[in-house]
């Protein structure tokens, strides 16, 4: 085995670089993951862009990525699975023992981690240590050449579940990304009886109409004219959506948060809210979604490489962060290893 790894690491604005680093050695506990496929989030690409995401600041050079899958190449003496075991790992790590972490929403744990996200490396590398308890198992129908993709359905999973999704439902979703793509065929398969689909790109609404769809609006064209909406998803980030996503909801429906929010929004109808005690919710990541994530992704429920429009080997992980803009019917892009 060799005892180089190759790995992008961010060193500023703008400025990545494939190095060599010494391979790492896992601990009794962790596991050594050879990497297949790693995705780019719109996180990876704010800190590439702007060496920032949110209120998160680059301060030393930091391995970006934390969509990942791989083989199991090598495990430490308590760890609980086995060397060639293809595997997606579960990128946030929590303490396990604060309030959050013992009542199962490890998710918000205010003192864990995260894979890529600075100064904690990530999974742009072509072999990663991680805790045995991070990874799970992949299905022989989910290669972990697109075992990234995993990652962003247990987001999207996870939104459907904050929703409430039930079946009959009549959902809203705002944004056509690689999340709201996702987010589309977990609520279908939530047994939701209509989704309609908002964007103001064509293409990636195309393929939420391949995807099953009831109807599609390119809100930079045409109003959205909808009304007794069950759930709002909002997936795009955009305040102007959330609060004209709210205003279609039935009284007593539910509005769910999963687009990166702005810290505040001005012009959001709270008093609409209030009078028809509609509930506004968010999410943050996942919680216990992976294995509903695999399972959906296994049995076809949800075709992960519908939203799959790009690879690029990690020496050229520069091209890979920029192309979504570069090409706006680019959806989600993979890393090669």
């Amino acid at each position: 085995m060799t005892t180089t790894n190759r790995a992008a690491v961010l060193y500023g604005a703008q400025d990545i670089r494939v190095d060599d680093r010494p391979l790492p050695e896992p601990g009794e506990t962790d596991v050594l993951v050879s990497m297949r496929s790693g995705g780019i989030c719109g996180s990876d690409m704010h800190y590439f862009a702007e060496g920032r995401n949110g209120t998160n600041v680059l301060r030393q050079p930091t391995v970006l990525g934390h969509e990942g899958a791989g083989v199991v190449v090598a495990a430490g003496a308590r760890a609980s699975v086995a060397v060639g075991t293809p595997v997606v790992i579960e990128p946030a790590v929590p303490c396990g023992v604060c309030a959050s972490c013992l009542a199962g929403r490890y998710n918000v744990c205010p003192d864990g981690y995260c894979f890529g996200s600075p100064p904690t490396d990530g999974l742009f590398s072509q072999s990663v240590v991680v805790p045995a308890a991070s990874v799970h198992e992949l299905p022989a129908a989910v290669p972990p050449e697109i075992g990234a993709v995993i990652e962003p359905l247990a987001v999207a999973v996870w939104a459907v579940e904050r929703a409430e999704v039930a079946a009959g439902h009549r959902v809203l979703i705002t944004g056509a990304g690689p999340i709201g793509l996702l987010v589309l065929q977990v609520a279908l398969a939530a047994g939701a009886a209509e989704v309609i689909v908002t964007d103001v790109n064509d293409a990636r609404l195309a393929v939420a109409t391949a995807l099953g769809a009831s109807q599609v609006v390119n809100t930079a064209r045409e109003p959205l004219d909808a009304t007794g909406i069950d759930r709002l998803i909002e997936c795009s980030g955009s305040p102007a959506a959330l609060a004209g996503g709210i205003l279609t909801l039935r009284p007593a429906a539910r509005a769910t948060v999963v687009g990166q929010a702005r810290p505040t929004i001005d012009g959001l109808p709270l008093g609409f809210l209030q009078r028809y005690e509609i509930d506004l919710v968010t999410a943050f990541r996942y919680a216990n979604a992976f294995p509903t994530a695999i399972r959906l992704a296994a049995s076809g429920e949800v075709d992960v490489r519908s939203v799959i429009t790009a690879t690029f080997p990690l020496e050229r992980v520069a091209d890979a962060l920029v192309a979504p803009v570069a090409d706006p019917t680019n959806l989600k892009v993979l890393i090669t290893y």
